[in-house]
């Protein structure tokens, strides 16, 4: 085994280890990803929430047990792809052993962490862009037409897993076509390659078309309650946060790709890199939508650096530039993850504020970070949940409805009574079983709204009572009510069919 493969090996340990020390315990899983692991029950080629690849992957992690390990493990896999894939990368561009450790520093010690910290397809997405470019590198320094179609092969995967990859391409293709690699175009190879593509991607763009495109539904309701939110100016300032222990290598990329003959060829990564942000900025798109843009950079910049500062004063300068991601990286650990208790960030609220964390997607500041509230209060409601339902008279005709997508997937994966619950929100409006006639009704109602149910529901039924509530004050959830309403007055299963079509109308529009 050699020194480089025997650092290479030590930076992936340290990638995994890091990535299950940065949780505290006393946060449950993240609200996306119940729904994501629920997906597992309900395979299919779309749904209206994500493409169907985080399906697959909650069907292995199903498979292997569904426990919290596993979950933590396949965003940390990625995320430990995405490093090697950089490794390789400065490997093709010759670089040296510094250059290797450089660019492995810049990544494990970067907001690459807290992305892969939770079970979210924004970890496959970052990997598919950063193995995308990799395969552009590849095939311009070699020219051979395989990489093509492995070009093509990753951003299908990309596709079916986030359609965010398609900004990538958005942002290439007029980068090339001012290069001189524009020659690419009149390679035949490629257009068998994006046919290839092409079919991969076809089953679920056949699942968008049969199910009326929710994708531009999805688009039009996140551009109102969350990208309005979203301000240009903050867009550019997060982006050099998100790698800012690695700031000076990715200028010295911009550079060197302007001015470095021996990067001559990949000019059209500059241009390219420009046109993807401005692209991003011009749609309001989330700050960590770009996120995938960088690593490649990180290589370039680490081959680029490593040799300008060989000789003379400047081989000072080597240890600097992997001790400041480290340093970084030391000040994240305090910020950034979950690793201190909610009265912590209560009572040192300041630092969090001046860096927007404690700015959530409505566009006002709360006590914790979105992601952390988000990881409150689930167990709390699915053991509440499990001790009403266990009370039922009769389980098989009780239906468990929740308000979001959040509660009824924490619901399914926490509870030991075997509750499938559903919610009209997200993904669950496609998976209520109305071959059971149901009887019996535990509402989970968020605060917000839970004042009017007993008006709106008991009428309804013979009985209703309230059951619970969450009583963690510092989850997001906080005070979500659990109704509990039995011995129906009326066929229920035609009010569910009601709503489930005029949601699903509403969605078509």
């Amino acid at each position: 085994m050699t020194k480089k493969t025997i650092i290479l090996i030590g930076f992936i340990l340290l990638k995994f280890i890091l990535q299950y020390v940065l949780i505290s315990p006393e946060y449950d899983l993240q609200r996306d990803e119940y729904l994501h692991l629920d997906q597992a029950h309900h395979l299919a080629w779309g749904y209206l929430s994500v493409p169907p690849v985080t399906s697959w992957i909650s069907y292995i992690i199903f498979s292997l047990g569904n426990g919290v390990f596993w979950v933590r493990f396949f965003p940390a896999l990625f995320g430990a792809v995405t490093l090697l894939i950089v490794w390789k990368s400065i490997e093709v561009l010759k670089g040296n052993l510094y250059a290797l450790v450089l660019g492995a520093s810049c990544i494990v010690f970067s907001s690459l962490l807290r992305i892969n910290m939770l079970y979210q397809p924004n970890s496959l997405d970052v990997l598919c862009w950063t193995g995308f470019y990799y395969t552009m590198i590849q095939y311009f320094s070699t020219e051979k037409p395989k990489w093509l179609f492995i070009s093509a092969i990753v951003f299908a995967l990309g596709f079916l897993n986030k359609y965010n990859i398609l900004f990538l391409l958005i942002g290439l293709l007029p980068a090339l076509l001012l290069s001189s690699q524009r020659k690419v175009f009149t390679e035949k190879k490629l257009y068998l390659a994006l046919i290839t593509g092409l079919l991969l991607i076809l089953p679920n763009i056949l699942w968008q078309y049969n199910n009326h495109f929710p994708i531009v539904h999805h688009m039009k309701e996140l551009s109102a309650t969350q990208l309005v939110n979203v301000d240009r100016t903050g867009f550019l300032k997060e982006q050099v946060l998100f790698f800012i222990g690695s700031f000076f290598v990715i200028i010295a990329a911009l550079y060197a790709l302007l001015f470095y003959k021996p990067f001559a060829r990949f000019k059209f990564f500059f241009a390219s890199l420009i046109f993807t942000l401005v692209i991003f900025m011009y749609f309001k798109a989330k700050a960590y939508y770009a996120v995938g843009l960088y690593p490649v950079y990180i290589a370039f910049g680490a081959v680029f650096l490593s040799q300008i500062l060989q000789a003379g004063w400047k081989r000072y300068l080597k240890p600097v530039f992997i001790i400041i991601p480290l340093l970084f990286f030391i000040l994240m650990y305090n910020l950034s993850f979950p690793n201190k208790s909610p009265e912590y960030f209560i009572k040192n609220p300041e630092k969090y504020k001046k860096l927007g964390m404690l700015r959530w997607e409505d566009g006002k500041d709360h006590d914790l970070p979105q992601d952390f509230a988000d990881m409150l209060g689930w167990k709390e409601l699915a053991r509440k949940t499990d001790s009403v339902y266990a009370l039922m008279p009769n389980k098989k005709e009780t239906l468990v409805l929740c308000d979001n997508y959040g509660q009824a997937g924490a619901i399914n994966y926490y509870s030991k009574k075997g509750i499938k619950a559903v919610s009209f929100n997200a993904d669950y409006v496609n998976w209520f079983d109305l071959n059971i006639q149901y009887k019996n009704l535990i509402r989970i109602k968020n605060h917000e709204e839970n004042s009017t149910e007993f008006k709106e529901t008991s009428p309804y039924f013979q009985t209703a009572t309230i059951a619970g509530e969450i009583t963690n004050k510092y989850a997001r959830e906080y005070k979500t009510t659990i109704f509990v309403f039995t011995k129906a007055k009326i066929n229920i299963n035609k009010r569910i069919e009601a709503e489930i079509k005029e949601e699903k109308n509403y969605i078509k529009e």
